[in-house]
């Protein structure tokens, strides 16, 4: 005969397990979102925005941790250590691709060791240069590049970044020479254009803006294919003289490879409906970003795509393996 202690314990025990089912199974803890940058970038901002709104959904703790260096080689190699459960989680740009497609060893497949959850965001880039500079836009400036071939300093962020690649294409497709200034992170870049040590920089709004608001840069393009509402009656460089020359910046969230199909596509999903909202929307324009939601399924096969694209910008641009 059962006790009334026994009994207590089988209702307790019953309680629990009904309540263990009504709890998610994911997330059934805090989550951490790795930023393999500096705090304070564009990628940064967005992360923590889209996580501060994720947070209110599922009740959890979604923490930043920034580890930067090796242009976000080193924060991505401790995703990808990481259990591949969806508690951790990585914040990347589109720098990774176009880092992967010129590094020539790296300790892990760069197409196939993250997978894509999310995206967030893209946005042209602004072709910015000296005021001193003869040149009111992409028509003057790559005439006056063809009179002085080589003599014309264009800045990057570094070796393989977007600002390096942008630039190399915008120069392959131009038919000029321009001499690459590599800096140690895209403001260092950004200060020397402003300063007149280079002439050329080709970045986010985020990284020129106060420069080009000051007078201490001037924008003569944006980098997209079309002409964009974030920058109104600014033409594209393929309208000004470079046509077929585009390149976009885009955001996004990924994951460890191994990461369940299904929690995936509620990460997926959740963000797509933060996107979606007129704050986000708010924010990213602010940001001079779109929201760029796009499903799992669009998004199959989209890094090695990406690296393939970027390998094959890199032989047209000359851009060697390092």
């Amino acid at each position: 005969m059962k006790r009334p202690l026994q009994y207590l314990l089988i209702a307790c025990a019953g309680l629990a397990a009904l309540d263990a089912a009504a709890q998610p199974a994911y997330p059934s803890k805090n989550i951490t979102m790795i930023v393999p940058y500096p705090a304070g970038g564009s990628i940064d901002l967005y992360a923590r925005a889209i996580c501060a709104e994720l947070g209110k959904v599922w009740g959890r703790n979604i923490v930043i941790d920034n580890r930067a260096g090796a242009s976000g080689m080193i924060g991505t190699e401790v995703a990808i250590k990481s259990d591949p459960d969806g508690h951790v989680l990585l914040a990347h740009t589109s720098s990774y691709p176009a880092t992967a497609a010129v590094r020539a060893k790296l300790p892990f497949d760069p197409g196939r060791a993250i997978v894509p959850v999310a995206t967030i965001a893209r946005a042209p880039m602004m072709i910015a240069v000296h005021p001193s500079l003869p040149a009111k836009n992409v028509k003057e400036l790559v005439a006056l590049a063809k009179k002085t071939p080589g003599k014309l300093n264009y800045g990057s962020s570094g070796a393989g970044g977007n600002n390096h690649f942008s630039g190399a294409l915008f120069a392959a497709a131009a038919g000029i020479k321009m001499t690459h200034i590599p800096y140690k992170g895209i403001a260092p870049a950004v200060t020397a254009l402003a300063s007149g040590e280079v002439e050329v920089v080709i970045a986010s709004q985020a990284a020129l803006g106060t420069q080009v608001k000051a007078g201490r840069a001037r924008m003569i393009a944006i980098t997209s294919v079309e002409p964009s509402p974030l920058f109104p009656g600014v033409p594209t460089a393929a309208q000004s003289g470079v046509p077929g020359y585009s390149y976009e910046l885009w955001w996004g969230i990924f994951a460890p490879a191994g990461m369940p199909a299904d929690r995936i596509n509620l990460v997926n999903a959740a963000v797509n409906k933060i996107l979606a909202t007129p704050e986000m929307k708010k924010f990213l324009d602010g940001e001079a970003a779109e929201p760029w939601p796009r499903t799992p399924a669009q998004l199959e096969g989209f890094l090695p795509k990406e690296i393939d694209r970027y390998k094959k910008a890199a032989q047209l641009a000359g851009i060697e393996p390092q």
